[in-house]
Formats: C-alpha cells, sequence, structure tokens
C-alpha cells in the first residue's frame, strides 16, 4: 500500500486518451478489419500514443490518436480543423486501404471533466457505502469497509503507476466494478460476524471474527478463483481494447479477496467492536416504562 501511494506520488498516472483529449477518426474496410495489423501500421507511421477498436461492426473502426501538440502551452481545445484535416490524411496514408468516414476532437476541458467525474464517482460509492454499512451493522465495521475499500483501488492504481500503464475509462470502470466486488465480499464476512455474536456465548471478539472469517473463507477463494480464471482469459484473449480493462480486474480481484478476509474485519476488532455493539436491542415496552 506505501509503495503504491509513493509510486503514484512519484510517477503518477499514466492516463489514456480518455483523459488526456486527442481526436477520434471513424474509418471503415470494405473487409473485416485487420486489428493488429492496423495498429502496426500506425506504430510504423509514427503514432506511438494511439487507441484502435472496433466500432459498430467488423467492418468499422475507431482511431483515437493523442493531441499532436501535447506538451505545449496551446493544446487541445485550440486545435484547429486544419490540423485535423492534416492528422486525418497521414492516418490514411499509413493504412491505405480504409475509407475516411468522420472524425472528432476531444478537447482538454472534456477530459479533465471526466476525470474529474470519474474520482467523484469513486468518491460517492465509497461515502454511500460506508453510510450503508454504518447504518445496517456498525460504524467499525463500517469504517473496516471504507478502509478496505481505500486498499483495494490504491493498490491498483499503484501497479498501473508503477509499470505505467495506460489508464482509461475502461481501467476506471474496472476499479468501480472492484469495490462492488469486495464490498460484497466484506458484506458476506461482516454478516457471519453478527451472526456469530449471537451465537456464540462465550469467546473473545477476536474469536468470533476469527471463526466468522474461516467459516466464510472457502465460499470467498472459490468465487474469487472462478472470477479470476474468467478475467484471465479476457485479458488473454479478449484484444488489446480490454486489456486494461481485464488487468485492472486481475489486481482488483486479488487484492480485494485479501482485504475483505484480513483487512475489514481485523480493523473493526482493533477498533474496539464487542458483542455488545451487534446484539439486537431490546424493545421497550408499556410495562418497562416507568
Amino acid at each position: 500500500f506505501i509503495v503504491s501511494i509513493v509510486s503514484f506520488s512519484i510517477h503518477g498516472l499514466n492516463l489514456g486518451l480518455d483523459f488526456t483529449g486527442g481526436t477520434q477518426i471513424q474509418l471503415e474496410f470494405n473487409q473485416s478489419a485487420n486489428m493488429p495489423k492496423v495498429r502496426q501500421q500506425l506504430k510504423v507511421a509514427g503514432f506511438d500514443k494511439v487507441e484502435v477498436q472496433s466500432y459498430g461492426d467488423s467492418h468499422n473502426i475507431m482511431v483515437t490518436l493523442a493531441n499532436v501538440r501535447a506538451g505545449k502551452k496551446a493544446t487541445g481545445d485550440q486545435e484547429t480543423k486544419k490540423s485535423q484535416e492534416a492528422l486525418t490524411k497521414t492516418v490514411l496514408k499509413a493504412i491505405p486501404d480504409a475509407h475516411f468516414k468522420m472524425s472528432n476532437f476531444i478537447g482538454a476541458k472534456v477530459s479533465s471533466q471526466l476525470a474529474y467525474n470519474g474520482i467523484l464517482a469513486v468518491v460517492i460509492a465509497m461515502i454511500a457505502t460506508m453510510i450503508y454499512i454504518a447504518f445496517r451493522f456498525e460504524w467499525r465495521l463500517a469504517v473496516g469497509a471504507a478502509v478496505a475499500l481505500i486498499h483495494d483501488p490504491v493498490l491498483i492504481l499503484g501497479v498501473f503507476s508503477f509499470f505505467h500503464v495506460p489508464f482509461s475509462l475502461t481501467a476506471l470502470a474496472a476499479v468501480l466494478t472492484i469495490l462492488g466486488y469486495s464490498l460484497h465480499d466484506s458484506i458476506v464476512v461482516f454478516d457471519r460476524i453478527r451472526e456469530n455474536f449471537r451465537r456464540m456465548r462465550r469467546g473473545s471478539p477476536v474469536e468470533v471474527v476469527n471463526s466468522a472469517i474461516n467459516q466464510t473463507l472457502s465460499r470467498t477463494v472459490m468465487s474469487s478463483n472462478l472470477t479470476l480464471m474468467v478475467v484471465v482469459v479476457l485479458f488473454l484473449f479478449g484484444g488489446a481494447t480490454i486489456h486494461n480493462f481485464a488487468l485492472a480486474l486481475i489486481i482488483g480481484i486479488a487484492v480485494g479477496t485479501y482485504s475483505s478476509i484480513y483487512v475489514a474485519g481485523s480493523l473493526a476488532v482493533s477498533l474496539g467492536l464487542t458483542r455488545k455493539d451487534l446484539m439486537p436491542q431490546a424493545k421497550q415496552t408499556a410495562e418497562d416504562t416507568p
């Protein structure tokens, strides 16, 4: 966790074109597009930072290129129509068997808004999660779940930062997916913790929480491994379009599984979780009223 924070502080994130802005060019082929060949042709033409993905059907592709003036003061929104036309001609020259359909420019303001909305989505999801768990279970469990949820995306971002993997909107979607996946595992453990506190009349909080984790361990490990198998297949054979999405999921499933087991419940115990906190409150009757 600390290494991830240090890497993120030093290197930052290698933001994808969704966040940095660029030019989108839609191309059409007479036959199914050969995506690896297109990427290789663009790379030979000097386009290192480029995204190529299918659009609509196998005959249409969308090529997204980074701002050609990146690093200068007048970037992004000041990209002129003339420069876009020149960029389009260069792309068509690199891919001679493609037909131009349309182009679109993603400005810097739009990209920054996407980044802001992405961060806001993560923050709102975590706050809503804490409120729900505090209301449904207990505030110490809410804090434990929140720390576990912070732990998961930080490690994902740390790996992306350390290895300079491009971080796009699809990777952000994977981070949000992992938040829900990890939370589900934590809720299963919390529910068993509450049941064990009511069943086990003897035993310290550490023993009760430990028994709850052991009872749900096989379910957590098996479900995570089955999900991981599918995601690994997506990573290996899903293509470049969802490569980073699958990578973020692989990292998130691994760290989310152990954070649900080792972080969430343990932190609640460290904060002073007791049997009294999870026992149902006795209802006051008319006879009890003085």
